[in-house]
């Protein structure tokens, strides 16, 4: 959490809030057991204590013995006997930079009764930090209290939570990029329009896609921001089009690694496979996005994360594979045509593409090591680049494809020829001694003198 702007006299649980960050309890109760009640005395006052303990991450120290040479958490008549705490409650030693912190907040249970509910109390944080917070009791007779009610926590300009603040402007800003992205594509696509091939119309829906992936997230985050909540319908949105957009994405990666469109007009019988890899690859990635932003704000247990997260990464290096073949056998047939325009285009894409996965292993390698130094999410505050780096390469590769594949006046520099393929197989024939038959010769020339009056026509235009 930041901390608060505003410090004034004023209570936060007055209006404004604006500036103010704090910690609300609203309506919790505590409920022991039926039989746990039943034996306190009627005329007691306290017969059970409760405890809520908000301590800042780097003082989690000051909870517990430790400073008492005792590994107790609560404190014992023998530790209270110099008087440094009070028989059945936590031991908590103050921060001498941040009195009366780490923050205690009593709810004792009267006589026989079941429940206890807690005050409504307000926590100002005028400190800025990762905070835990703790419900803990020393009583055993208290086991199986069971808790009801809610917390709200607030930033001093809104309810998102500190480690997820940053993605706001982030999606803002990557919504702005794409726009931009669309704008310039689609005037060069109306400019062209009569020379765009197959390829530029998956482009396009890949770039809507994203303008459409990141202005949803931007949404989602600023009405969460306003209201405290999720709103499930704009996130079931945002993450169903950042799995079709995740998919999309590297379908078209793929496509364009086998030469769709360049040097082979359709795939062919490898279609279905193509299709059926994109088909997985979405459900595995739509069901991971949903769980990581439908479930807990929290983040879930490791094995659940692990369980969800080795489908894709597997899926995803099946991508890299099959991309990286297929970029190879296209850079053949490219040298063996001799097509020495599209052979430089798919050079300057396999080295983008190349670039992007060193980098892309290079920040995994960094990724792990940021979790692994960080267990207890200490780093919080630059936490968000983790996730923000894989939209920004995602982007870019989107636009070395758009400069690489941008429509011209000039296809035929990157769309498919069927003169190139004919050339292709008559080398083949007389290479091996095969005698090219007449209506091949024929149906070469007739093509090479249509494409060459196409281009006087075009000159005479000009």
């Amino acid at each position: 959490m930041y901390a608060s702007k505003v410090h004034s006299n004023v209570s936060v649980d007055d209006k404004p809030i604006h500036g103010k960050s704090f910690i609300r309890f609203e309506s919790i109760i505590f409920k022991r057991p039926a039989e746990v009640a039943a034996k306190q005395n009627e005329m007691q006052q306290s017969t059970g204590l409760v405890e809520a303990i908000i301590v800042e991450v780097k003082n989690r120290d000051k909870i517990g013995g430790a400073y008492l040479n005792s590994n107790a958490i609560c404190c014992t008549p023998v530790l209270a006997s110099d008087g440094s705490c009070k028989v059945g409650e936590v031991i908590i030693r103050q921060d001498p930079d941040n009195p009366g912190w780490p923050k205690r907040i009593q709810t004792p249970f009267e006589g026989k009764s079941e429940e206890a509910k807690m005050s409504l109390q307000t926590v100002e944080i005028n400190r800025t930090g990762m905070y835990y917070l703790y419900f803990m009791y020393c009583d055993p007779q208290l086991k199986g209290t069971i808790m009801s009610g809610r917390t709200v926590w607030r930033n001093p300009d809104g309810y998102l939570p500190g480690k997820m603040t940053p993605f706001m402007p982030f999606y803002g800003f990557m919504s702005l990029a794409y726009l931009i992205l669309g704008l310039v594509w689609f005037l060069r696509f109306v400019q062209h329009w009569k020379d765009v091939i197959q390829l530029h119309y998956h482009i396009t829906v890949v770039i809507g896609l994203g303008m459409c992936e990141m202005a949803l997230w931007y949404f989602e985050y600023a009405n969460f921001n306003v209201t405290g909540s999720r709103p499930l319908g704009i996130t079931l949105w945002a993450v169903t089009f950042s799995a079709f957009k995740k998919t999309l994405s590297r379908l078209l990666l793929l496509v364009v690694s086998m030469g769709f469109g360049v040097v082979r007009p359709t795939l062919g019988v490898v279609t279905f496979k193509v299709l059926l890899l994109g088909m997985i690859y979405f459900v595995a990635s739509e069901a991971l996005e949903l769980v990581e932003n439908l479930g807990n704000i929290n983040d879930f247990s490791g094995k659940a994360r692990v369980f969800l997260v080795l489908p894709v990464a597997l899926l995803d290096s099946c991508f890299i594979l099959w991309i990286f073949s297929s970029l190879s056998k296209t850079l053949e047939k490219l040298q063996a045509r001799r097509s020495m325009g599209k052979l430089e285009l798919y050079r300057k894409f396999t080295n983008a593409l190349a670039v992007s996965v060193l980098v892309s292993v290079a920040w995994i390698g960094y990724e792990l090591y940021f979790n692994a130094s960080d267990p207890l999410s200490e780093l919080w505050r630059r936490a968000w680049i983790i996730q923000a780096f894989w939209a920004v390469l995602a982007y870019i590769l989107l636009v070395v494809i758009c400069v690489l594949w941008s429509p011209s006046h000039n296809p035929t520099r990157y769309s498919y020829s069927e003169v190139e393929d004919i050339e292709e197989e008559s080398i083949s024939l007389t290479s091996s001694g095969v005698k090219v038959p007449g209506e091949l010769m024929e149906r070469k020339s007739a093509i090479i003198t249509d494409h060459v009056f196409d281009v006087i026509e075009e000159d005479k235009r000009e």
